[in-house]
């Protein structure tokens, strides 16, 4: 026997692409700033979404769009000119950033790093984009170089490749406190710039820096170090054969 019943069909009939691509207060926020990572956004959304007068006042959301791929050249630059240190600091280190963004992002953030407070070069220290190290690394200031020293990315050999002369004693005083001051690629690094920096009149450097680093050496690399060391007081400091001698 047939049942009368009739079987009733239903289907979810998909939204629409403009509602799928409207914008808040229509969008809910939440789903909107998932959008704003989507690959392929439909032309104009992401200008209509940078003139968003809620958007304006969150710069750092403004980083997205400022780093997506498909934003509009035009679009890109004046948003990464309004973008605040800390947002520039995040698209410059984001691999999935448009590599021009990436690039602007380093340069605003050199532009800014002269008129930046203390705390805030020691903040961008510990997280400066690559293309920055050196310009950190002739920060005047031990505090800053400590930051840095700290890097999550920095690596021995970026470490190593910085350290030359002349060196200054703000940067011997930061290496021998951080991290690093045990590992024996650095400590030759250190030694060989201070041998080089000593003889200058301005350099400020005393025999007493090189002592972390000579004790980081076991007596096969001292005698290496000492054989290509120029200046006489540091060679007998670095010799292990001489060490205790006047």
């Amino acid at each position: 026997m047939i049942s009368g019943k009739r079987r009733v069909y239903t289907c979810r009939v998909p939204p629409s692409p403009s509602t799928h691509w409207s914008l808040p207060p229509e969008l809910p926020w939440p789903r909107f700033l998932r959008l704003l990572r989507h690959p392929e956004p439909p032309p104009g959304w992401l200008e209509a979404a940078a003139a968003l007068p809620e958007l304006r006042k969150r710069p750092l959301l403004l980083r997205w769009i400022a780093q997506h791929p498909q934003a509009p050249a035009h679009l890109r630059t004046t948003l990464l000119g309004r973008l605040p240190w800390r947002a520039l600091a995040a698209v410059a280190e984001d691999a999935a950033a448009h590599p021009q963004a990436r690039q602007q992002a380093t340069e605003k953030l050199r532009q800014l790093w002269t008129g930046m407070t203390l705390g805030e070069r020691r903040s961008l220290a510990l997280h400066a984009p690559r293309p920055l190290w050196g310009l950190v690394w002739q920060a005047p200031v031990e505090g800053v170089l400590a930051a840095f020293l700290q890097h999550p990315k920095l690596g021995l050999d970026p470490l190593v490749a910085l350290i030359q002369p002349p060196l200054r004693p703000v940067q011997a005083e930061a290496l021998a406190a951080s991290r690093w001051r045990e590992t024996g690629p650095v400590a030759e690094a250190v030694l060989q710039a201070l041998d080089r920096s000593l003889t200058r009149p301005d350099s400020g450097l005393a025999l007493g820096h090189a002592v972390p680093w000579i004790r980081a050496l076991d007596d096969e690399t001292r005698i290496l170090a000492a054989s290509r060391t120029i200046t006489p007081a540091l060679r007998r400091l670095i010799h292990p054969r001489r060490d205790g001698e006047g």
